[in-house]
């Protein structure tokens, strides 16, 4: 129960990250929260396949995941 607490306060911050990288900051915090936690899913599976663990690179993978799936939306959007 902690660490999926913990995992969604850190999707929040990712996903907050990948908001201001990708200019989603005007979008509010829950869509960015729940983009940051589906994005820490990806940079996990992604981090898996290529055995790196966490700390500062599943970090980083986890916002290149939230990146990668607000332009999914985006691309869905249009």
């Amino acid at each position: 129960m902690i660490k999926l607490l913990i995992e969604l306060i850190i999707g929040a911050i990712v996903g907050s990250i990948a908001g201001k990288i990708m200019d989603e900051g005007k979008k509010g915090f829950w869509k960015n929260s729940i983009l940051g936690v589906l994005g820490g899913i990806i940079g996990g599976f992604v981090g898996n396949c290529l055995h790196v663990g966490g700390g500062v690179a599943g970090f980083v993978l986890a916002v290149a995941g939230s990146c990668l799936v607000i332009w999914i939306a985006r691309q869905m959007k249009k």
